[in-house]
């Protein structure tokens, strides 16, 4: 649905699509905890898939629209404060939950939280888009389902050994992207405006973007994975462990945002790629000596880098194209980042995999962490030949 948001927003009341989307969101919650199958939890957990999808975009393309653009840094680093709270409180609200309720108590709190929100949509909201209609691509929106296809193939890649119907899925998928991206320059009013993709600090934006997503997501997999393989920790202390660095995250970007609004974005962007190599570095070095301690350290370093780097580079990429093509530019940034995350884990998963064949299975890890660290040396060289046009 990402790629659907740019279109929703200039066609749609933007709180009428608000309250469906929430609505969309409910209505899948409650399929989930009345499903008498899987099949129907399935299709439930779709029905939020879709919600989150338009959504996700959409807030930051109305907020960098209705922020003007000297203060838009900070707004986002508020609302990267916001999604920082969440991944440092969600593991804490669901391991009371689920240590007290069954399953399905987790999904009744999404609903109640959804409902309060719906509520206090109706009464608060209110239109702040201009509405710029044009007529929905169907075929745009048909070829744009590669989008799954691939996103599904880089998932299984990490998982499962490669079959012929996940080549057929690749295959499919890369005919309908290139078919997506061609229709795309051809037709008058584009579902996804990909011209933005000629902006070079757009680009750079969008890859920084991706390259900070893939540390945050990679740390939330594979950190588990290593304490409770390597360290030999419970399943408890590996999800607590997180949240320390998820806290620091959330303070940070909204450190980082005020920061990019008073020295520009490359002094911050350059002190979170700093950070993010360090954080790699130190995993990659000492993966053989680390305790608990030792790994929630780096992962602040890591993901303190994250708060420097995410939020900020999305703005800038956002400030760097006309303001009618900001919700262009954010659900592409959106759509890249989750592709690279996902491909992220799928290497991971490769690597650690591969060398956990030898006779020690920290060795897979210790490859990683150097790849992961050789990634974001890449992000950090773009980050030093960025135009920083936004310093006052």
């Amino acid at each position: 649905m990402m790629p659907v948001s740019p279109w929703l927003l200039n066609n749609l009341s933007f709180k009428k699509m608000y309250l469906t989307v929430l609505a969309i969101f409910e209505l899948g919650t409650l399929m989930i905890i009345l499903a008498p199958n899987f099949p129907i939890a399935l299709l439930g957990r779709g029905l939020e898939a879709v919600a989150v999808g338009i959504l996700f975009p959409s807030y930051q393309s109305v907020l960098m629209t209705i922020t003007a653009r000297e203060g838009r840094a900070e707004v986002m680093g508020l609302a990267g404060l916001v999604m920082g709270s969440a991944l440092a409180c969600g593991p804490i609200i669901s391991g009371i939950i689920l240590n007290y309720i069954s399953w399905q108590g987790l999904f009744w709190f999404f609903l109640l939280v959804i409902a309060l929100i719906f509520v206090s949509a109706i009464f608060n909201m209110c239109d702040v888009m201009e509405r710029k209609e044009s007529q929905l691509d169907f075929i745009s929106v048909i070829y744009s389902l590669s989008f799954i296809g691939l996103l599904y193939f880089v998932n299984e890649l990490g998982t499962k050994q490669l079959t012929l119907p996940l080549y057929l899925i690749l295959i499919v998928s890369v005919i309908l992207f290139i078919a997506f991206i061609l229709r795309q320059f051809r037709v008058k009013d584009p579902l996804l405006q990909l011209r933005v993709l000629k902006v070079a600090n757009f680009d750079i934006g969008v890859l920084l973007t991706g390259f900070a997503y893939i540390s945050l997501i990679v740390v939330t997999i594979v950190y588990p994975l290593y304490y409770q393989r390597i360290l030999h920790v419970n399943p408890l202390v590996s999800g607590l462990a997180l949240v320390p660095p998820a806290a620091l995250l959330s303070i940070l970007n909204l450190v980082s945002g005020r920061l990019a609004d008073k020295v520009g974005f490359k002094i911050t962007l350059l002190i979170g790629m700093v950070m993010l190599v360090v954080g790699w570095a130190i995993l990659f070095i000492f993966s053989y000596h680390l305790n608990v301690l030792g790994m929630i350290l780096i992962a602040c370093i890591i993901e303190g880098g994250n708060a420097f780097v995410m939020m900020p580079a999305t703005t800038m990429g956002a400030n760097s194209l006309p303001e009618n093509m900001i919700p262009h530019g954010t659900a592409i940034t959106t759509t890249v980042r989750q592709l690279l995350g996902s491909l992220g884990v799928a290497l991971a998963m490769i690597i650690i995999v591969a060398g956990g064949h030898t006779l020690s299975e920290i060795i897979g890890y210790h490859y990683a962490f150097g790849f992961f660290c050789i990634l974001e040396i890449v992000g950090l060289i773009l980050a030093i030949i960025l135009r920083d046009d936004s310093k006052k």
